[in-house]
């Protein structure tokens, strides 16, 4: 059995994206050649590694064995290469797929990402922000790197490491002189009846307050959606609505707003945030220094 590094490359992506035009697309080699590379590995095997249907291929038994052990040799290749890196001046820089949901994208991690960047030159991070209950199986499928989500969302976590980032607690923002602004707390539910100011549909924290939303049989009532926790905030200072942000966010925008802030009652908005990976000591060493980076700012007090 000779599978080269090629092979397995392409092989890999094939499984990740369902399709070998678009994984043959993604390892940079044309779909003829790729064709064959996947019909060569095939009778190399004696058996079929992948099943076609119209929308794509799916692997089989022996697909998925093979996709798991073409994971570790990759990772452990480009481990490899970023020890050697180490070593070295120049080369191929180190490059780390980051995704997150959006209270750490837009609170947290600007700053502690800045700081090390800034001290780790030859590396570049792609940054995305994912749903919470999305993160943890892109990680464990190789779509990325390192994750930092909510814990409570954390289905799929099972067989990787998570390691404590932030308590991120939820807060309701209103304009000074609003109705509800004389109070401390309020249970979610009784602002349904409100009109809000959101981030855009699909963001994370849109799709975490539609699913409570939906969980009481109601639904938000959203004037507006806009992009940016800082953007809300200051439409809220401008009486379009209320909203539910980040306590960061809250009283960042207070020193400068005209706002007022209310605990949130309900349970889910106090959220564990968390970085999770599936193996740390497989990781390459760049990859590794961000982990224990991102591990060594927690701060888990409520």
């Amino acid at each position: 059995m000779h599978f080269d590094l090629t092979d397995l490359r392409l092989f890999a992506a094939v499984v990740e994206e369902g399709s070998i035009t678009v994984g043959a697309s993604r390892a940079g080699i044309s779909l003829p050649s790729a064709s064959a590379r996947m019909k060569g590995m095939e009778e190399m095997l004696g058996t079929a590694l992948l099943e076609r249907h119209r929308r794509g291929v799916r692997p089989t038994p022996a697909g998925h064995a093979l996709f798991r052990h073409s994971q570790l040799v990759l990772a452990q290749m480009e481990r490899l290469r970023g020890d050697l890196r180490e070593h070295a001046r120049g080369g191929v820089r180190g490059h780390i797929r980051l995704i997150s949901n959006t209270t750490a994208l837009e609170e947290y991690l600007p700053d502690v990402l800045a700081g090390w960047l800034a001290t780790n030159p030859g590396v570049d991070i792609s940054l995305e922000e994912r749903l919470s209950y999305e993160i943890a199986p892109a990680v464990a499928q190789g779509h990325a790197d390192i994750g930092v989500l909510v814990s409570a969302d954390s289905a799929g976590v099972e067989g990787l490491e998570t390691f404590p980032f932030r308590i991120d607690r939820l807060v309701v923002i209103v304009p000074r002189g609003h109705a509800l602004a004389g109070r401390r707390s309020i249970a979610f539910v009784d602002l349904l009846d409100e009109e809000f100011v959101g981030l855009v549909a699909g963001s994370a924290l849109a799709e975490h307050l539609a699913w409570q939303s939906t969980r009481l049989g109601r639904s938000l009532k959203p004037r507006i959606r806009v992009r940016g926790l800082d953007t809300v905030c200051r439409m809220v200072e401008a009486r379009v609505g209320i909203a539910v942000v980040p306590e960061t966010a809250a009283t960042r925008c207070r020193r400068t707003m005209a706002l007022r802030t209310l605990r949130l009652t309900d349970t889910w908005a106090v959220r564990q945030l968390i970085v999770c990976v599936r193996r740390k000591e497989a990781l390459p060493a760049h990859t590794r220094r961000l982990v224990e980076h991102l591990a060594g700012t927690a701060k888990t007090d409520a």
